[in-house]
C-alpha cells in the first residue's frame, strides 16, 4: 500500500534531478513503522516552508519484539525506493526495529544500505543520541509506550551508545491504544518518575504514537530539564541532513534553538 502510494504521487511531485519545485529545500524520505495517524501530520505541520515529505510505512501492526526483529527487509525495500525516486535523505523511522540490532548493528546496518542506496539515511534512534549529545545530556531517565523487558532493550541501545539510563520507562497499555491516553495523564506519569529520579539531566520519550507535543515546554518547564521528543527531534535532525537552520518554537530547546 506504501508502495502504490508513491507510485501514485511520485510523477506528480518529483521533477528532474529528483527535485519537486514546492521542495525547493530538499525532499525527506521517511518509512514509517505504522498506518497510525497523527505523528505524520504532526511533522508536517511542524517543518519549515520548502521541505518535501514523502511517506512510505513498514505495516507494523503488533508492536512485539518478535515483529520488530522479523521487519528490517520491509524497511529496506521502502529505501530503496526513496533512493530511486530520487529523495534527498531517508529517513527508516520508528525506534524499536532497529534498536533490536544494539548500537553497533544498527551503525553497520545503515553503513550497508548507504553505500548500497547512495543516500545519505538516518533512523529514529541516531536521531535521539544526537539530539541528547547536542543537548550535552549524558545521564537521562527514558519512556515508552511499551510493556516489560522489551523496554531494557531500548536502554541498552543507550548504555552502549556511551549513556547513563536512569531507567526506561514503560507504560502500562496495549500498543493499539497509545494514543487514546490524554498528554495530560503521559505528563503526571513523565514527572511523577522523573521526581523520583531527579539526577536525570535529561527526559527521553521513544515514539510519536502518544499524542503528546502540548506538554513538551510544560514538562521542561515544571522538571528543569530538556525533552528529547521523537517529532521534534525528527524534524530538528531533517533540518540537519537538508542543511536547513530554522528554529521551531513551542515544541522544546532542541527544535526551538537548532542546537
Amino acid at each position: 500500500m506504501g508502495l502504490a502510494l508513491l507510485d501514485a504521487i511520485a510523477p506528480a511531485r518529483l521533477r528532474e534531478d529528483g527535485m519537486d519545485f514546492s521542495a525547493w529545500r530538499g525532499t525527506l524520505g521517511i518509512v514509517r513503522p505504522t498506518y497510525r495517524p497523527g505523528g505524520m501530520e504532526e511533522l508536517i505541520k511542524m517543518m519549515p516552508d520548502g521541505i518535501g515529505v514523502i511517506p512510505l510505512f513498514a505495516d507494523v501492526r503488533e508492536g512485539t519484539e518478535r515483529e520488530f526483529r522479523a521487519i528490517l527487509d520491509r524497511y529496506e525495500t521502502n529505501v530503496a525506493k526513496l533512493a530511486e525516486v530520487g529523495c534527498d535523505v531517508a529517513n527508516p523511522a520508528g525506534a524499536p526495529p532497529f534498536m533490536m540490532l544494539g548500537y553497533q548493528g544498527e551503525a553497520e546496518l545503515i553503513k550497508a544500505w548507504k553505500k548500497k542506496y547512495q543516500i545519505p539515511i538516518f533512523t529514529s534512534g541516531t536521531t535521539h543520541i544526537d539530539a541528547l549529545r547536542c543537548l550535552k545530556a549524558q545521564r537521562f531517565i527514558g519512556f515508552s509506550y511499551f510493556r516489560g523487558e522489551i523496554n531494557k532493550i531500548y536502554a541498552q541501545y543507550f548504555i552502549d551508545a556511551g549513556f547513563d539510563v536512569v531507567d526506561m520507562v514503560g507504560l502500562d497499555a496495549d500498543f493499539q491504544k497509545v494514543q487514546e491516553f490524554s498528554s495530560h495523564q503521559i505528563y503526571r506519569w513523565i514527572k511523577k518518575h522523573f521526581m523520583a529520579n531527579r539526577t536525570a539531566q535529561a527526559i527521553y520519550m521513544l515514539g510519536p504514537a502518544w499524542r503528546t507535543l502540548d506538554i513538551i515546554e510544560k514538562l521542561e518547564r515544571d522538571c528543569g530539564v530538556p525533552v528529547v521528543h521523537a517529532v521534534p527531534a525528527q524534524c530538528w535532525d531533517t533540518q540537519r541532513h537538508l542543511n536547513v537552520n530554522e528554529p521551531v518554537p513551542g515544541f522544546g530547546r532542541l527544535l526551538a534553538e537548532m542546537l
